[in-house]
């Protein structure tokens, strides 16, 4: 039978190299054997959308040709439907290839493994949003200062990469004020004080490669929670690259959780982020998914 893959594609990624990338892995796919359905959103709802399409025609894999905000819409397609996920990163951080695995370098490479259909069984987070809908994702999410920052860093008119990272977090530390916190872990209040910063994290990575929950694995069925606690600004500023290392989690102003659901609230933290993209503002509920996913490993 042949094969049937679906590349979801957002032409500008990477400066617009995810469209050089998704014509030439289009021609390697061809090439091999196998039928291609191209997809592109105009927007980000436009590829949750396109995902969700291409996932009802039950390919043998969708692929995700762009950055992280481009593979958690084809999250939105894929979990819980056995159609397996898989992931060319073109964008700036590409924190979740990082974790779950880079393709080969070249097209043709890239091609035969997703054409080998090797998967393996991943965790995703079913995120309950303020309003009760609901989403997943993969990586982390992100409430507080780390959220604030990616807010002012979206608003760039310019992307510049890491270095915009640290521009917004200089301007965001002007205003930032702690929030007061509650986390629930597994039915039980676990934090309430003043923090900065909360990540939930199904994978240890965000932000271009930041270590913010160092352990976090995402086939073990358990969410990592990473709490930092009120404390002066010029001293947050110091610690805050330690989460490039995973450092900052021997650190006494931060706390270390795990659990399988973990509800955050607090007042005024802005929205969310997760896996890049913004979510509503808290009251959040993270709940483990797992194997929700089926991701192809392009690695081996």
């Amino acid at each position: 039978m042949t094969p049937h893959i679906a590349l979801l594609v957002n032409p500008a990624s990477g400066r617009r190299r995810a469209a050089v990338a998704a014509v030439r892995l289009k021609d390697a796919l061809r090439a091999a054997g196998a039928r291609v359905h191209v997809y592109t959103g105009s927007s980000a709802a436009d590829s949750r959308r396109m995902a969700r399409l291409a996932a009802a025609d039950r390919p043998d894999a969708l692929v995700a040709v762009g950055g992280d905000g481009l593979v958690h819409q084809a999250l939105q397609g894929v979990a819980s439907t056995g159609v397996p996920l898989a992931v060319v990163p073109t964008g700036t951080g590409n924190d979740i290839a990082r974790v779950l695995g880079r393709p080969p370098r070249t097209a043709r490479a890239t091609a035969e493994a997703i054409l080998a259909g090797r998967t393996r069984a991943t965790d995703a987070v079913r995120l309950r949003l303020a309003d009760g809908t609901h989403r997943y994702y993969l990586s982390v999410l992100a409430c507080g200062f780390d959220a604030r920052v990616n807010e002012r860093v979206n608003g760039f008119r310019f992307r510049v990469g890491r270095a915009g990272y640290v521009a917004g977090l200089l301007a965001e530390l002007r205003s930032f004020v702690p929030i007061d916190y509650e986390i629930e872990i597994d039915g039980r209040t676990r934090i309430a004080e003043p923090g900065m910063l909360v990540a939930v994290g199904n994978t240890s990575t965000y932000g271009g490669g930041m270590q913010v929950c160092p352990d976090a694995d995402p086939a073990d069925g358990l969410l990592d929670v990473t709490f930092m606690r009120e404390g002066p600004l010029h001293r947050f500023l110091r610690l805050f690259p330690l989460a490039y290392t995973g450092a900052h989690t021997h650190l006494p102003e931060v706390v270390v959780e795990r659990g399988r659901t973990v509800t955050v609230r607090g007042n005024g933290s802005g929205p969310a982020y997760a896996d890049g993209e913004r979510m509503s503002a808290l009251p959040l509920v993270c709940e483990t998914a797992p194997k929700a996913v089926e991701m192809l490993d392009l690695t081996s």
